[in-house]
């Protein structure tokens, strides 16, 4: 046989199998969401020019919590995460930017300044095992948002109070973006629940320790 008629031969039989095979599936498109919270909703006011100066390092991710990855439980202890939804950012980072929004509002403080900063601050709050996940494990699914604070004096060196928050809030539905709705919510109650310990504990109120 010619070189030639074996040539086309095998280009013929390529095309023929190419034809057959089915085509390779589009990869799936990756949905990205970021923690957000309404806070024109709530009055702000005016800084006080008079208050003490706020100091506020980012939020330590609980071990496992260190992604952009959506953590949801079926059991517990087992975090997995969803394939093709994600965070725009670690939410302990999203987080600490709603933190530093929420805390100026307040208008108790001269200046909330997040860390790392060269300003002189009178306390600082720092804050650990920051967790956000959708728990399966009942329905309707829910998100659980935890993190535990420390308040301390700057010009004392000392603790003024600690205190662990936790919040829970239902799904709408039982999907990644019903985890991101209920995850606003339950950030949003956080940040309210925060304001109000900082507040007890600049009066020296009991439950700045609870």
């Amino acid at each position: 046989m010619k070189c030639w008629m074996v040539r086309a031969t095998c280009v013929l039989v390529a095309i023929t199998l190419g034809g057959c095979l089915p085509s390779r599936p589009e990869s799936p498109t990756v949905r990205t969401y970021r923690l957000s919270v309404d806070l024109d909703r709530t009055d702000a006011r005016p800084s006080n020019s008079q208050g003490p100066i706020m100091l506020v390092s980012v939020p330590m991710a609980e071990p496992g919590y260190e992604t952009t990855g959506m953590i949801y439980l079926k059991r517990p202890y087992e975090l997995e995460q969803y394939a093709v939804n994600q965070w725009a950012d670690q939410p302990a980072r999203m987080f600490a930017s709603l933190l530093v929004e929420a805390m100026s509002r307040t208008g108790y403080w001269r200046a909330v300044v997040p860390l790392p900063t060269s300003v002189q601050g009178d306390f600082r709050l720092d804050s650990y095992g920051f967790a956000l996940q959708q728990e399966f494990m009942q329905e309707p699914s829910r998100i659980r948002a935890t993190v535990r604070a420390q308040l301390l004096d700057l010009k004392e060196s000392r603790v003024v109070g600690t205190r662990v928050f936790e919040t829970v809030e239902n799904a709408p539905s039982e999907d990644a973006y019903g985890g991101v709705s209920a995850a606003n919510r339950a950030v949003s109650r956080l940040l309210s629940d925060m304001n109000s310990w900082l507040k007890a504990c600049m009066q020296h109120a009991p439950e700045c320790n609870r």
